[in-house]
């Protein structure tokens, strides 16, 4: 017998009990210091962006971002020694452009995109970090939840599309919920990682 998948659901309740096991999730991914990198992602950093005029990070924060990403799914060593190949200043000044260009669905990311070892899936963990209303980062485990849309991509059309579902579904589950929940909900249901090398 075929289970109801969450993204089936449209119950509150099964929803908020998903996102409440995230920290255990990710927890059993078994990953070095991701827990405690993702506090700060998910605790710390959000305050940080808000309190910023202008909006924009800090290269190490960047990292740090491509070090959750990476920690939660698949290690790419080159694409962080990409990132770190940014001058200090690029990155300051093309997160400031990208910052400033929200809420537009499409310019942020792209922008943020223009900086080496930076694609649609780091660009949406940034940019969740500043607007999770409206920027959930791009996860290939949520995106396997959304057949709808066709096999997952790292790619800037399909985060558009991503994007707009996730942000539709936080809209129907009601006040509190942001299109960032939303993916958080939906990786923590799936078992993150740890569950699909176990299969």
């Amino acid at each position: 017998m075929a289970t109801r998948s969450l993204w089936d659901d449209p119950d509150p309740a099964a929803w908020q009990a998903a996102l409440a096991r995230y920290p255990a999730v990710v927890e059993a991914q078994g990953a070095e210091g991701l827990a405690e990198l993702d506090a700060w992602y998910r605790d710390a950093l959000p305050g940080l962006l808000a309190a910023r005029r202008p909006p924009g990070l800090e290269p190490s924060e960047l990292v740090d971002v491509v070090r959750w990403k990476m920690k939660r799914g698949e290690w790419r060593a080159r694409n962080l020694a990409l990132l770190k190949s940014n001058p200090d200043d690029a990155i300051r000044l093309v997160a400031e452009r990208a910052f400033a260009a929200v809420p537009d669905p499409r310019r942020p990311v792209a922008t943020l995109a223009e900086l080496a070892g930076v694609g649609p899936a780091t660009a949406s963990a940034a940019l969740a970090a500043y607007r999770p209303d409206l920027y959930p980062f791009l996860d290939d485990l949520v995106g396997e939840a959304l057949p709808e849309l066709g096999r997952p991509q790292f790619s800037l059309p399909y985060y558009l599309r991503y994007a707009a579902r996730l942000r539709e579904r936080a809209a129907g589950l009601g006040a509190g919920w942001t299109a960032q929940a939303v993916g958080l909900a939906l990786w923590a249901d799936s078992g993150g990682k740890a569950a699909r090398e176990g299969r």
